[in-house]
């Protein structure tokens, strides 16, 4: 019975690798990704149904500008990219963009193409450009389907854990407790180390995205720079954290710079 469910699990890994756009880094989803889509547009017309849209005209104004060439960029970029097997995977956005009266520095995209920027955020951006950075990041999680790899990092350590709980049961406390680590702390562990991974990949994913709207990506040198400011002394280790050190982050976006430059045109 173990051996088959093994091979079950071995095969569903199989059949839902995928590779990243961009990066090409490969990963494992296995949640179904129209399934994420309609649960997201419950979840955000949830979400702003009890927090409070910004009445601001030129904010609102400015957060779609960005937004949709962004999106607009995106799609053009697909349709001729790897021959367009990446279309399949935003053929069912229905991009929203939305500002959220809000002091907190943030903004955030669920699967499917619903974002929302906070007017905390606003300030530090500073400009259009720089607000581009920020979008161009937060829409690169949803299309690099981040969100979708982290659930099936929980489903995988879960199905894993039980076939594996099932294996040693009966066998030495010895086992039991290396099988305790190896799901405990270090499966936090390794889980956490797959977030900063995602967070890196999204910065650079992030530049040719904004790169393809007609954003110069070299601006997101000096935006990181204020964040970096923002945050001194109030951050975590950098192993204990899903972002990327603020040093490392703006000598990872310095060296992909050149990368992103290719796909860059002023409009």
């Amino acid at each position: 019975m173990n051996k088959i469910i093994l091979v079950l699990v071995s095969v569903t890994l199989l059949i839902s690798c995928t590779k990243v756009p961009i990066t090409g880094r490969k990963q494992n989803n296995l949640v179904s990704e129209t399934e994420l889509e309609t649960l997201s547009a419950t979840e955000y017309t949830k979400f702003l149904s009890t927090n409070k849209i910004s009445t601001d005209a030129k904010q609102n104004e400015l957060v779609k500008r960005v937004g949709n060439n962004i999106a607009t960029s995106i799609t053009n970029f697909f349709k001729t990219y790897k021959d367009g097997k990446y279309m399949k995977d935003i053929a069912n956005y229905k991009w929203e963009f939305t500002v959220i009266d809000d002091p907190t520095v943030n903004a955030w995209c669920m699967p499917g193409g619903k974002v929302v920027v906070y007017t905390g955020l606003l300030p530090v951006t500073q400009n259009e450009t720089a607000l581009a950075v920020v979008m161009g990041h937060e829409i690169a999680h949803a299309v690099a389907k981040h969100g979708n790899e982290r659930m099936s990092q929980q489903l995988k350590a879960q199905t894993l854990g039980t076939v594996l709980s099932v294996a040693v049961s009966g066998s030495p406390q010895a086992t039991q407790d290396i099988f305790n680590v190896a799901f405990g702390v270090s499966g936090n562990l390794s889980l956490l180390k797959y977030s900063r991974t995602h967070e890196t990949e999204a910065d650079k994913i992030g530049l040719v995205f904004m790169a393809l709207a007609g954003y110069d990506p070299q601006e997101a040198i000096p935006f990181w720079e204020r964040m970096s400011k923002m945050s001194a002394g109030a951050k975590p280790p950098q192993i204990l954290s899903t972002h990327p050190s603020d040093a490392q982050r703006i000598a990872d976006l310095k060296a992909w710079m050149p990368e992103a430059m290719k796909y860059y045109t002023k409009k």
